[in-house]
Order: C-alpha cells, then sequence, then structure tokens
C-alpha cells in the first residue's frame, strides 16, 4: 500500500497578557484538555499538538513560521479561548503556507448561571474573540476553514476529522506525480491541459514516459515474483478460466502480473505515485494493463486511461482523502433513460478500482476490440449502494475548473453476461436530466473520480485551499 508520512496539527490558542498570568494559566489547561480529549476521541485520523497560548505577534509569527519549515505539521487548529487582538495575527497567518482550521467553540458547552461572575466572563471569551479571530482571517481573504460548535459534540470532531484529511491531501497534493505513458488519446480535448499551471497551483507533475521504457521493466520481472503473486490473487479473488482453456488462462493473468511489477517499480523507482496509458500506443507489451492497473489502483496509486493526467492525479490525491477506500477511476458509459428508472452505468474497457466492489471479484479473460493486443485479464466486479460524489477537474484556458455532483449510487437492476467488465450503477441526486444538463453546460469531461468516503464539503475545502473554481451542481 502506497504509504503517507505521519502528519500532525498544531494546536494554537488565542489570548492576551491583559487578564494576568493565572487566567493565561487557566488557558493554557483547557485548551490542552481540549487537545488530549479530542485525540483519545477514536475519530481524528491524525493526532493534535498543543504549541503555544499566543498572545503577541512575535509569537504568533515565530510558531507560524516554524510550522512552514517542519515536514510533519500538515497544518494549524486555532481557538480564541479570550479576546486575542487580531493585529497580532497578522504578518504569521500572511506567512503560514499550510492549512489553517478556525476552531470557533468554547471550553464548556453550557452557560453556568448559577456561578457565572465576571472572572468566568473574563476567562471565557470565545464567543467574541473568535469574532474579532474570524474577521481578521476574511479581511485577509484566506477562506480558511471554520468549525463552529462544542468541542466535544461528535458532529465537530466529524468535521476536524474531514479537514484533517484535506489538509494532508494538500500537503500531498504537492507531491503528486503522474507518470504519462504514450501520451494521451490523440484528437481527444477534455484530457488536454496546461501541465506548468497544473503544477504551480495544484502541484501535480505529470511526466511523459515512452512504453518501451515501461516494457523493459515489465520484461525484467522474475517468473518466481510472478508465480507467487499468482497464487496470492487466487486466494483473494476468483478465478474464472471460462471459455479459455487453463494453460491460456494462467498465461494471460500471468502477464498481467508481469505488467504489475514492472509498473510498481518503474513508478516507485522514479517517485510516481500515478499513471496514465493509452490504447493507442502499447509498444513492446502484450496487453493493455487491465487486472494489472486494478491491482495498482487497490493499493492507492492513482489512475486515468487515455494518457489523462488530470484525472490520474485526482484519483491519487482522493484516495488520500478517503484513506484508499471505495474511490475510483471512472467514465460515464451508458444511460437508462426510462422513466423511474433514470441512471448512468459507469465502467472502462478494464481498469475500474476494486475498492469499490460489493462483491468478490472474479479474475477473468476476455477479448478486448481495441489496441490490437492479446486477451487481457481484469477484475469483475458489481460496485456499491449508498451516497457518493462523483468529481473531474478540467482545463479553461484562463482557469481550471472542479466540477461534481453528488450521487446515488445502486446496482444494476440486471446481470450482464455480455460485458466482462467492472462497473458501478448510479444517479444524480439533481436528477439525471437536470444533473446531467449542468454537467456538459459547465464543461465536464467523461472522465471523473467516483467516491463513496470522500464528501462534497472536503472537495469545497481542497478547491479553497488551492483556489480553484468549485461548481457543485445540485
Amino acid at each position: 500500500m502506497l504509504s503517507i508520512p505521519d502528519y500532525k496539527f498544531w494546536f494554537v490558542t488565542g489570548s492576551q497578557f491583559l487578564y494576568g498570568e493565572d487566567q493565561l494559566k487557566s488557558v493554557e489547561n483547557d485548551a490542552r484538555d481540549i487537545v488530549d480529549k479530542l485525540n483519545a476521541s477514536g475519530k481524528l485520523p491524525y493526532p493534535i499538538e498543543f504549541k503555544l497560548v499566543a498572545t503577541t505577534a512575535e509569537n504568533i509569527t515565530k510558531l507560524m513560521k516554524d510550522a512552514n519549515h517542519d515536514d510533519s505539521v500538515a497544518g494549524v487548529i486555532t481557538w480564541m479561548h479570550t479576546f486575542s487582538p487580531a493585529k497580532n495575527w497578522i504578518r504569521g497567518t500572511q506567512l503560514l503556507q499550510k492549512p489553517l482550521l478556525h476552531l470557533a467553540t468554547q471550553y464548556l458547552n453550557n452557560i453556568p448561571y448559577a456561578d457565572i461572575d465576571f472572572d468566568y466572563m473574563n476567562l471565557n471569551q470565545s464567543a467574541h474573540g473568535d469574532r474579532e479571530y474570524g474577521f481578521i482571517n476574511a479581511r485577509l481573504r484566506l477562506n480558511n476553514k471554520v468549525v463552529y460548535g462544542w468541542w466535544g459534540d461528535d458532529e465537530t470532531q466529524q468535521e476536524i476529522a474531514d479537514w484533517e484529511d484535506v489538509a494532508v491531501a494538500y500537503n500531498e497534493s504537492f507531491k503528486i506525480k503522474v507518470a504519462v505513458f504514450a501520451d494521451k488519446m490523440r484528437n481527444v480535448a477534455v484530457t488536454d491541459g496546461d501541465k506548468i499551471e497544473a503544477q504551480i497551483q495544484l502541484g501535480w507533475t505529470a511526466d511523459y514516459w515512452a512504453m518501451g521504457d515501461l516494457a523493459q521493466e515489465i520484461d525484467a520481472v522474475s517468473d518466481a515474483d510472478i508465480d507467487k503473486k499468482y497464487d496470492e490473487i487466487s486466494k483473494e479473488y476468483t478465478l474464472v478460466a471460462g471459455d479459455n482453456d487453463e494453460a491460456t488462462f494462467e498465461e494471460h493473468v500471468k502477464y498481467q502480473i508481469r505488467e504489475y511489477f514492472g509498473l510498481k517499480k518503474f513508478m516507485d523507482d522514479r517517485g510516481y505515485t500515478a499513471f496514465s496509458d493509452n490504447f493507442e500506443d502499447l509498444y513492446g507489451v502484450k496487453q493493455l494493463p487491465g487486472l494489472a492497473t486494478q491491482m495498482l489502483m487497490a493499493e492507492g496509486y492513482g489512475f486515468a486511461g487515455e494518457g489523462d493526467w488530470k484525472t490520474a492525479a485526482l484519483d491519487r490525491l482522493m484516495k488520500i482523502m478517503s484513506h484508499n477506500k471505495q474511490t475510483a477511476f471512472m467514465e460515464d458509459y451508458t444511460l437508462d433513460l426510462r422513466k423511474g428508472h433514470e441512471a448512468i452505468l459507469g465502467s472502462h474497457m478494464l481498469e475500474v478500482d476494486p475498492t469499490l466492489a460489493s462483491d468478490k471479484p472474479r479474475v477473468e479473460v476476455h477479448p478486448l476490440d481495441i489496441g490490437g493486443k492479446e486477451d487481457p485479464a481484469r477484475l469483475v466486479f458489481t460496485g456499491s449502494e449508498g451516497d457518493a460524489i462523483d468529481v473531474t477537474v478540467a482545463d479553461f484556458g484562463d482557469e481550471f475548473r472542479m466540477i461534481m455532483y453528488e450521487v446515488e449510487g445502486n446496482k444494476p437492476e440486471a446481470e450482464t453476461p455480455h460485458l466482462p467488465v467492472a462497473k458501478q450503477l448510479w444517479t444524480p441526486k439533481a436528477g439525471l436530466k437536470a444533473g446531467s444538463k449542468a454537467w456538459i453546460e459547465n464543461g465536464g469531461g467523461h472522465h471523473t473520480v467516483f467516491s463513496f468516503a470522500v464528501t462534497a464539503q472536503q472537495m469545497e475545502d481542497f478547491s479553497k485551499m488551492v483556489n480553484l473554481h468549485f461548481i457543485n451542481i445540485k
């Protein structure tokens, strides 16, 4: 499985010297208690570390610089326990280059009517302290995340957890490298794009590689490694020879395993975490990677077909957010336009991600009419049910757009005995007609990333972090 670093988040509490040392000590104790209990909740994917009670422009600025230079820090969480004059935050906040979450909360979740006095009022000023702080962030045009509510509530903790995943994905976005084998499918428009601008704005690097370079790695894979992996997948998946004799079936499956190891070594040796290939150029290989690609996607590598480096990078990004759960490269393939049955059947030639599977995938070998190569092995399965999102990124010359809609994932109404590929059915929550029309009007492409695990809010939060034009079709 592709790993990412052990990230953490810094927690900073705003206050000032006006209230005396005893009050500042109480502020620190309360902040530490919040951090300890958030970490102990079991809901956060990454730990929080208390750093300091921020009282001056100098210590705030130093902390933000330190956060920038510590690669283990994915972002900063702030909370104003008392009033904290926001001019103190200007320079440090301007310098911060990592995601910022403003937790607008209060240490206690109630008003202690019987005991409240001015000492309590001076200590617990989050109600207006968070507004002073929020103003300066808005004045700086930060578009930072604000989570409002008592820190001990499940809903608040879930919002923090979701944001942590986005913040880590933001940090990792600037490390995403896509190996583009054979460039993109000829004459296709939407898969093209400005690689320089993508690297500047999103951090994504996309490099062309010839298929011959990859073929050398594939040819060098040892038979011993292939045999061992074959035994492993025979336990993980159901092997179905079908109309093939056993020897032919095994040969074709083992060639996909050879491609898997070749692709994996090529990418790992060069630091790539996503890739794309193109059926129009399969020089030096015997099959279009199918099972090979699916096995790599199951390990967290991003992928998209036909040289679509943008969607491959988006796939990797969303796999980071989702911890590689139920997140997949997808393509709209065919429609059910009957009243009461409106749906889109999503699939691809071979490469549908098994993280979507609702049943045990089957390894099958069937002809592929395009590419002019041997019959490729692939995983065949049915997708899942539930709330999901479908997302794409397209280049419009003057900007990138992230276009998405929320969908309801469903299983097909019947079996598809003559379509031996994995598939996922869904219907836009805006309705098939309205949702698809808006998708087309906004220029959404046919390659997407489909996810049951990532939320629309998370994609909006990421778009704000990178100043990306975000369109949520509702």
